[in-house]
């Protein structure tokens, strides 16, 4: 046997290696590559993203709610008044995780659409690592909890491709919703670093801010019992305070009677509390709160009694839940306080986008029923269920607050959520790091620079001292776009270096330029109709300069241009069917599908192809026996659904009109194999009828419900047991998730024929239309 001083030419799986190799270990010398390790002393990293929560919603920028963590970390770190995100949430998480545009990033817009263009990918793009692939890099130890909502809605399902989930894209560990939004009591789909959690069904007492709370600390032990001194990257991403606003009983209890005066006195009062923290300069002015500045909002002196008692309880729910994240906060701190890592641990608490507008001028006690804004729908197809007060932030009721509180949470700025106007962008942001970022005394921690969400991410690996990857699956990575802000913090007195920014949402364009803002909120295509607005001196943009100074908002208004071409913004949509447009790979979702008893809750997207605006079947075989029931299936939750199931010897049907249970029942069959199907099919002005058979033999039906549409049925579909949020509330306080005794073999969907009201067979019609014309 020979033994060359090395392997041979043309021996594979030896390069790199850094030992010596014979042919017998005794002439060989071992090799181990390098441990990944952060530098030594390297700080643990959290970012806390709130969901919809405006500019004034924490004490430290002017609320009333208690927030005393986060009033903690505000004493001692740094709040930045000038910080902006996009006015979505898919774009300003997309954007806070790459450091790249949304845009470029691919994220135009919410993760609900897919129209085909290099803007909408809604995937981060294969050669830009997130934030949570720098910091593994880097040596970090990667955790995720709560929203994600970074991936196309139709990649969601558990037979997808999972490229884009939290896993695939940096992090070691996840635990939440990929969606954009769910209940807080019963959450629709729960996914657990790479599938469905294993819980179907929730213990009485369950609160999401609370369970992810525990489960990122569990992740953190058990990082602690590997590695005592990895760092980690920590990214909490609430659900909350995201519709449908629920929180806790005992929180909305304390918060009883705490706005019965009503929107435009609160408002008041943030605003002077804003001033006297310095967060803005006295002489600063405050939006207008008419109706022509507010979208609607009544005065609250002009509404009714029952309107003022109504709309107080939606308010006194949101400042629970607001209350709950700073509990949930406060849990992590003095967790990291326990086990001595909290000086440490730079920890970030901000907003995706300013409060919402989305509850309407009324709010809402059916809020899925707000999610449908299709041609031709009637004025009364499914008004606003009425509810006890005591109901309202529940588990029973899926609700939203009147936008009068948007415009309170936004204070002193105008508009919602979805606007380029500062009340859609315009969101707090705080930075703690007591052992790297020490305030001077005398610092009062307010820094007035523009920031904007992009920045974060740059910020963040710079002061943790870790690299961004220069790679990414072979292919060298993209630039970023953000600019890092630690210097602002280290000291109040340098300027920004983020100088410019475009901004646009669904044709809403905006540009900030070294002080300035122009703004077009007018639909594409109809011509420029800039405002102009001096935001040093004006952050509300109360005054528009635009026909005193028109060579600035041309200038701006080139340079705007001129960004959209560099970041993927063209095509603007002017034409609001073109999001309604899907591939054609989506096609193999509407086909039938088979569900057997055992399966995970079939993913929302996946189970709405089988069902929305269309006819369908549910075909379900039983080897009935007398004594077996229980459901057979479910779909959907509080916020609109159905269920079908057996007991005490009926056969019975539940249908939840956005939260109106319309219930029929009819006699069990005899015993032995059966077929019970249940057709559902559509009628004109967007309704169903229902007709559920056994064998040939009718046994009961509903006419003319208002079909579920939009968002709804929220949670998907299950067999054999009611998963997540119960369709019937009466029926899961008798039974709770009611599994099925013994002989449910299978269920069946067969999707029908989509109604002529279906976007996708108008886009159809009007796309031959088109060709016949050319």
């Amino acid at each position: 046997m020979t033994s060359p001083a090395g392997p041979p030419a043309g021996s594979r799986g030896y390069a790199g290696f850094g030992g010596t190799a014979a042919e017998l270990t005794s002439r060989s010398s071992p090799w181990w590559p390098p441990a990944r390790r952060a530098r030594p002393g390297s700080p643990n990293v959290i970012v806390v993203l709130v969901d919809d929560l405006g500019f004034s919603d924490l004490s430290p920028f002017g609320a009333e709610i208690d927030t005393p963590y986060v009033q903690a970390l505000a004493d001692t770190g740094y709040r930045l008044t000038n910080y902006h995100s996009t006015p979505l949430c898919s774009p300003s998480r997309a954007a806070l995780l790459t450091g790249l545009n949304p845009h470029r990033a691919g994220f135009a817009m919410v993760a609900h659409v897919d129209p085909g263009y290099p803007g909408y990918r809604m995937e981060i793009p294969d050669d830009v690592p997130t934030l949570a692939e720098s910091f593994r890099a880097g040596g970090y130890a990667t955790f995720m909890v709560g929203k994600w909502h970074l991936t196309a809605e139709s990649r969601l399902h558990d037979g997808a491709d999972k490229g884009s989930w939290p896993v695939q894209r940096g992090f070691d560990r996840y635990h939440g919703s990929m969606d954009g939004f769910t209940s807080l009591f019963h959450p629709h789909r729960l996914i657990s670093d790479n599938g469905p959690a294993p819980d179907q069904e929730y213990p009485d007492g369950y609160y999401l801010t609370d369970a992810l709370t525990d489960r990122a600390i569990e992740m953190i032990n058990g990082l602690r019992a590997g590695d005592a001194a990895k760092p980690f990257f920590l990214y909490f991403a609430h659900q909350a305070v995201h519709g449908p606003v629920q929180a806790k009983a005992a929180d909305i209890e304390k918060y009883r009677g705490r706005y019965d005066a009503g929107w435009h006195r609160m408002r008041e009062e943030r605003f002077r509390r804003q001033l006297a923290d310095g967060l803005f300069p006295e002489g600063t002015e405050i939006s207008g709160s008419d109706p022509a500045g507010t979208l609607g909002v009544p005065p609250w002196d002009e509404l009714s009694a029952e309107q003022r008692a109504l709309y107080a309880r939606h308010m006194e729910v949101y400042a629970a839940a607001v209350d709950a994240v700073d509990q949930s906060l406060g849990k992590l701190v003095e967790h990291l306080r326990l086990i001595g890592e909290y000086d440490n641990t730079i920890i970030v608490v901000t907003s995706d986008n300013g409060a919402t507008g989305e509850g309407g001028i009324e709010g809402t006690r059916s809020y899925f029923s707000r999610f449908v804004n299709l041609p031709g729908l009637p004025a009364e197809w499914c008004p606003d269920v009425p509810r006890d007060l005591g109901l309202i932030g529940g588990p029973r009721v899926h609700g939203h607050y009147p936008r009068g509180w948007a415009h309170v949470s936004n204070t002193p700025f105008r508009y919602y959520k979805g606007h380029t106007h500062a009340g859609g962008v315009h969101v707090p942001f705080l930075l703690s790091w007591p052992a790297g970022l020490p305030r001077a005394q005398g610092d009062s921690g307010v820094r007035d620079q523009y920031a904007y969400v992009t920045d974060v991410a740059p910020t963040l690996l710079a002061l943790a001292g870790v690299d961004r990857p220069a790679e990414r699956g072979g292919r060298p990575v993209q630039d970023v776009d953000g600019v890092a802000f630690g210097h602002l913090l280290a000291d109040r007195r340098q300027p920004s270096r983020h100088r410019s920014q475009y901004v646009e949402c669904a044709g809403r364009r905006g540009y900030f330029e070294d002080g300035y803002k122009i703004i077009d909120a007018s639909p594409p295509g109809t011509g420029d109709n800039w405002e102009l607005y001096d935001i040093a001196a004006d952050p509300a943009e109360t005054t528009d300069l635009a026909a005193a100074d028109p060579a600035r908002v041309a200038a701006m208004s080139a340079s705007w241009h001129r960004a959209a071409w560099l970041n993927t913004v063209f095509p603007l949509v002017d034409d609001p069917a073109a999001l309604n447009t899907r591939p054609s790979t989506e096609l193999a979702l509407s086909r039938p599908v088979t569900i057997h008893p055992g399966t995970p809750v079939l993913e929302r997207y996946r189970s709405s192809k089988l069902t929305t605006l269309r006819s369908f079947t549910v075909e379900a075989y039983l080897d009935h026996r007398p004594g077996d029931e229980g459901v057979i299936v479910a779909h959907g939750d509080q916020g609109g659904g159905y269920v079908l199931f057996a007991e005490d010897g009926e056969l019975r049907l539940t249908y939840n009109a956005y939260g109106l249970p319309l219930r029929a029942a009819g006699p069990m069959p005899g015993p032995g194999p059966v077929t019970v199907t249940a057709r559902f099919t559509a009628l004109p002005e967007m309704r169903w009828d229902i007709d559920v058979r056994a064998g040939q033999d009718r046994v009961l039906g509903l006419a003319a419900v208002p079909q579920l549409l939009g968002m709804a049925p929220f949670t998907g579909i299950s067999v054999g047991f009611d998963h997540g949020g119960p369709v019937d509330w009466e029926l899961h306080e008798r039974r709770g998730v009611f599994r099925y005794r013994r002989g449910l073999l299978w269920v069946r969907y067969v999707p029908g024929e989509k109604a002529p009201y279906n976007p996708e067979i108008i886009a159809m019609v009007e796309e031959a239309a088109r060709r016949a014309i050319d």
